[in-house]
């Protein structure tokens, strides 16, 4: 057995065990869905740096998918992913199954009441709670100092840091910067769902939000004139279908009014059934 896999956890004894007592050591926890990719292990070498005790789990939470969503055939490598989590510097691997973290029947989720319309919420209305809901048990069980979020889900990363205030977790939230591959698409475990055609096409998603960027660097400030340009690189692509592009406020996600301060670009298309999402935080 290699020694990655004697450090895998499939329960909540056997993470509590692999814990032990924390003697004042730091942990840090990145909590993915597996299929890992270069942006997973950006987090996890992070956290390998900010503390002494790094755990990774893998899980794909079903909470957080809807009716007509890819649960089902969401890409699943867990021997691959505990060794690429376990060569970043993950210390204990956390692989439980439904039945450990959802004990039938579910009586307690919890209720996102802000955000959760806005963006991403509005095609997945329930998404997030799901996502708040298995990222606070993930919190209960292993007790972290720290957890680790990507920012290209931007607005799961907002949503957390607001329930962990709301809840009063101790947890500190960081957030890492979006890892790109050398064409400029974010890295995501759904780019794999692309076809080479698909892959090409889907590279006006980032080029959309850095034309809005350049747009808003140069002193454009007509909102309206910087997203139809937006829309119109990514309506370029006869096999990408446009789900939102918007301008907003980096904290509440709501629309600005006009172009100034702190903004988020954020955007999501369908590309022939691979949901992506990408974003760029700019300040003027």
């Amino acid at each position: 057995m290699s020694d990655c896999k004697k450090k895998t956890a499939h329960n909540i004894a056997e993470i509590k065990k692999a814990l032990g007592s924390s003697d004042g050591r730091t942990v840090g926890l990145v909590p993915t869905m597996g299929a890992l990719h270069r942006g997973h292990l950006s987090l996890i070498e992070r956290a390998a740096r900010d503390c002494d005790t790094v755990v990774v789990s893998i899980y794909v939470n079903p909470t957080q998918f809807g009716p007509t969503e890819d649960l089902e055939g969401y890409p699943r490598q867990l021997d691959k992913d505990i060794e690429m989590a376990s060569g970043a510097g993950a210390d204990i691997i956390f692989a439980p199954a439904d039945d450990e973290l959802y004990p039938a029947p579910v009586f307690t989720e919890i209720k996102i009441n802000e955000l959760v319309g806005l963006l991403c919420g509005k095609k997945r209305p329930e998404h997030f709670s799901g996502v708040a809901t298995i990222v606070v048990k993930l919190v209960n069980i292993i007790k972290p100092d720290i957890i680790y979020f990507g920012e290209k889900d931007w607005q799961q990363f907002v949503i957390v840091k607001k329930v962990f205030k709301d809840l009063n977790v101790d947890t500190l939230v960081v957030g890492m910067p979006i890892v790109r591959d050398a064409d400029g698409l974010a890295l995501s475990s759904r780019n794999r769902y692309l076809s080479q055609k698909q892959r090409r096409s889907a590279k006006a998603l980032p080029a959309a939000l850095e034309l809005a960027h350049d747009m808003i660097k140069n002193g454009e400030r007509r909102k309206d004139k910087i997203i139809s340009a937006a829309k119109e690189v990514i309506a370029a692509e006869p096999s990408l279908e446009l789900e939102y592009f918007s301008i907003c406020h980096p904290e509440n996600l709501v629309e600005v009014e006009t172009i100034k301060g702190e903004m988020l670009l954020a955007a999501a298309v369908d590309a022939g059934g691979a949901r992506l999402i990408d974003n760029k935080v700019i300040k003027i």
